[in-house]
């Protein structure tokens, strides 16, 4: 909740540090003091549109801080920050600090780190919620509606939204499954000639490599076999090199005793037969790798074309076609087997679809419930707030199943009634001011212990009643604020005021061309003189003041 604000240069405030506590807080003043200001500058740091007229005149620039207790780390609040990695220290206070220039820019802050308005107006959401005469927010809003009735319910809605979640999971598993499969279906006369064809072929990763490097070797072989041939020949028979070289070698051998030159000639000839072998040897083998073969050639060259058009027709490389044929035929496949897997899908959707159904149906039973006990609670509060002839109504509404959520199968709307005869409508339609602040009064009470936001600001609320009513609002005001909560009431009606379990006065003064707002807490001596103020008017008055006392006493 709120502990404390400061507000510098905004409007008539130049300078003003106020600090809050828990329960009813009251704020009075003539009309025209500037209470509007106040609740302006803390709608500023909660996030409200930056407005430079907002900056007090001769001042560069505006600022407004406001200090909240800290949420719990368990709380969609506490989550919130962490998402956005505010950092909470234990013990410390939330700090929301906002500046806004004379020319319009604007920065906003939490516990000292920049952040965007968008963030400070959720952050701001959970924190306080202001209810004013013409307030379009808050309770207002339809959407939020459902979310209420839930938490007055005290139902758990996260079943639901588990059984939404592996419902609609479940549905694209199977939508996806069906365009795969439709796709598939398509393309299956396409798949089944190319399968064959890529089969019949038979390619084999590396091949398309192989056969152009035997076509290679083949075409060269044609090319020499003229003179590989001659080379051949010179080494064959009894009149080749080598025969040549042995036969020298044997005559040597017998002279080699006679002279150390004969027996290094006799060495070298050895070598040269060893190396002539050799070359006989890989001679021999070259002309088998090379032998030219027309019927070969040609097996092997149309192989390779074969390899190579298929390739190019399927846009991919040559070694590529291996794997394409069974990315292919496991397509095919999927299209023969994809009714098994499409059965077992639709089970699973059909499953899904029944348990979020029964869910859903158990939540909208328990808001139905929860709602006739709602409607009946807020109707006892509106007799007491002189609204004996209004009627409320929780409508709620079967959706379509194609608007069917996580929330459930509801749409949930607060309607009332104003007057005998006339029809349910909106809650923001209500043509008087009053009346809707007292009719969203009810509904708080009504719903004061099921969560919200722990500071709550009512603004004139009890605009145009007095008496027992506005005794009637300050009970409930009084009442609503002790369930944890803290409440802010602006107000003019000294019923209100009494209730007040703290009070600030907010006046205007002039000194020259100066115009100063300021706010002050009041004391019990203060209180007493303030509310005799709101009793009597202009002049304050003896039996003014014995009537403030006797409210006071009272309260």
């Amino acid at each position: 909740m709120l502990t404390a604000l400061s507000i510098a240069n905004i409007v008539l405030i130049e300078r003003l540090d106020l600090d809050f506590e828990a329960g009813l807080g009251v704020l009075t003043g003539e009309t025209g003091a500037g209470k509007s200001i106040l609740l302006d500058a803390l709608g500023l740091a909660l996030g409200a549109r930056a407005d430079s007229a907002l900056v007090r005149q001769g001042s560069g620039q505006a600022q407004v801080t406001a200090s909240f207790t800290p949420p719990a780390a368990d709380t969609p609040l506490g989550a919130l920050l962490a998402d956005n990695e505010i950092a909470l220290e234990a013990g410390e206070p939330l700090l929301i600090r906002r500046t806004l220039k004379a020319d319009g820019g604007s920065r906003a802050f939490l516990n000292d780190q920049p952040c965007s308005a968008a963030l400070l107006r959720e952050v701001g959401g959970h924190l306080v919620e202001i209810h004013g005469q013409h307030d379009d927010r808050g309770l207002l809003a339809p959407a939020g509606h459902r979310a209420l009735l839930d938490a007055y319910a005290r139902a758990d809605t996260g079943a639901v939204a588990a059984a939404h979640a592996a419902w609609r999971a479940a549905e694209d598993k199977l939508a996806a499954a069906r365009a795969a499969i439709s796709e598939a279906e398509r393309d299956r006369e396409w798949l089944e000639h190319c399968v064959a064809e890529l089969q019949a072929l038979g390619p084999q990763p590396g091949e398309e490599a192989e056969l152009a490097e035997a076509r290679a070797a083949m075409q060269k072989g044609e090319r020499i076999a003229g003179d590989l041939g001659a080379i051949l020949e010179a080494f064959d028979g009894s009149a080749g090199g080598p025969a040549l070289l042995r036969g020298a070698a044997r005559r040597l051998d017998r002279l080699a005793g006679d002279h150390p030159l004969l027996a290094e000639a006799l060495a070298g000839l050895d070598r040269a037969i060893i190396e002539a072998d050799e070359a006989e040897t890989r001679l021999h083998e070259a002309a088998r790798a090379m032998e030219y073969d027309p019927e070969r050639l040609e097996a092997t060259e149309t192989r390779l074309f074969e390899l190579r058009a298929m390739a190019r027709k399927h846009n991919v490389q040559p070694d590529e076609l291996a794997e394409l044929t069974g990315t292919l035929a496991a397509r095919l496949d999927a299209i023969e087997g994809g009714s098994a897997g499409l059965a077992k899908l639709e089970a699973a959707v059909a499953a899904t679809a029944s348990a979020y159904t029964h869910a859903a149906t158990a939540l909208s039973d328990q808001r139905a419930k929860a709602a006739v006990r709602l409607d009946a609670a807020v109707a006892g509060e509106l007799v007491p707030l002189k609204l004996d002839a209004a009627r409320f109504q929780t409508a709620i509404e079967r959706l379509p199943a194609e608007r069917w959520g996580a929330e459930g199968i509801d749409r949930v709307e607060f309607l009332i009634s104003t007057n005998p005869g006339a029809p349910f409508a909106p809650l923001a339609k209500i043509a008087s001011g009053g009346e809707l602040s007292r009719f969203i009064l009810a509904l708080k009470v009504a719903l004061a212990e099921e969560g919200g936001a722990d500071t709550i600001i009512f603004d004139e609320i009890d605009r145009g009643v007095g008496g027992a009513v506005a005794s009637a609002i300050g009970d409930r005001l009084a009442r609503l604020s002790g369930a944890g909560k803290q409440l802010l009431a602006v107000t003019h009606s000294p019923q209100v005021a009494a209730k007040g379990a703290f009070h600030f006065i907010i006046a205007k003064s002039s000194e020259g061309i100066v115009t100063r707002t300021s706010v002050h807490a009041l004391d019990d001596a203060g209180r007493r003189e303030e509310i005799a103020r709101m009793l009597s008017g202009a002049e304050v008055t003896a039996e003014a003041r014995a009537q403030a006392e006797k409210l006071l006493e009272v309260a």
